[in-house]
């Protein structure tokens, strides 16, 4: 175990060998120094913990913690594995390349093997509430990781989602990107479960693909229609689900970096 030396935030390593995934799973884990003294608080699982360094995590959650802009909480960044595209994806439901094939078997590893760890880790440390984010593929797992384990989290953070993830490619004859897209159709074929809040971001420079030419990139496309589709569902458009977009953000750890102190925030806030 490796331990930062920050008076305000711990950063803590463990190592999980996975049966699901057969592989060692890496997690970093960010706490206020202290945090074992809490009765409880809430967890937040990051997919692709391995940019949080790289976006000088730490040093946000000392800022945040340092104002009391936030309250304690545990975070575990899980670093993505080198069969990440087949491990972030929809569970069960492989894009058209097959990629995503082992999603469900990352899912079993989140819910089976890494929050039990976390609370042997943390002893008799108990969670109020569990959210899971993630960036890109990641945020993508994130989400379909709550939609189908409302039980477990709540709150879902969502950075430049690969919400284009489909079972037809684009190019193909017969593509309907309201049949194809396959986070769209889970959520219009799914149900409504209450209590969970989404927080969505994109980048006005994420991409620059316009595939239906209305001169608004597809994460950006992606994204407002998958919020139209959780609206229909139920969700109330300002108290369950936030939006942010990034005037000239890339598909980059900067890009998201500049928006997780407002996530964090949000995370933080009640409903309603």
């Amino acid at each position: 175990m490796e331990v930062s030396s920050s008076p305000v935030v711990i950063n803590e390593h463990m190592v999980i060998e996975s049966s699901f995934l057969g592989r060692e799973v890496w997690v970093d884990i960010y706490a206020p120094a202290g945090i074992r003294h809490f009765s409880s608080s809430d967890l937040l699982l990051i997919n692709d913990g391995q940019d949080l360094p790289v976006m000088q995590f730490e040093a946000i959650l000392e800022e945040l913690y340092s104002k009391d802009r936030i309250a304690p909480m545990v975070i575990a960044g899980i670093h993505a594995g080198p069969d990440r595209k087949n491990e972030y994806g929809v569970a069960d439901i492989p894009d058209y390349m097959g990629r995503g094939a082992k999603a469900a078997a990352y899912t079993a590893f989140v819910l089976e093997e890494l929050i039990p760890a976390l609370c042997d880790w943390f002893q008799d440390h108990s969670f109020k509430s569990k959210s899971i984010a993630g960036f890109s593929l990641g945020a993508l797992s994130a989400l379909d990781i709550l939609w189908h384990h409302p039980d477990e989290f709540v709150r879902a953070g969502l950075f430049s989602g690969s919400f284009w993830w489909r079972s037809k490619d684009k190019t193909d004859a017969g593509y309907d990107e309201n049949v194809h897209r396959i986070m769209h159709r889970q959520i219009a074929a799914g149900s409504y479960f209450s209590g969970l809040r989404f927080f969505f971001e994109c980048g006005t420079e994420d991409e620059r693909e316009d595939r239906n030419g209305n001169g608004i990139i597809d994460s950006i496309d992606d994204t407002l229609d998958l919020i139209g589709e959780l609206v229909k569902k139920g969700y109330d458009r300002e108290k369950d689900i936030c939006y942010i977009e990034v005037p000239g953000g890339h598909h980059d750890v900067a890009t998201w970096a500049r928006v997780m102190p407002a996530f964090l925030q949000w995370l933080n806030k009640k409903p309603g």
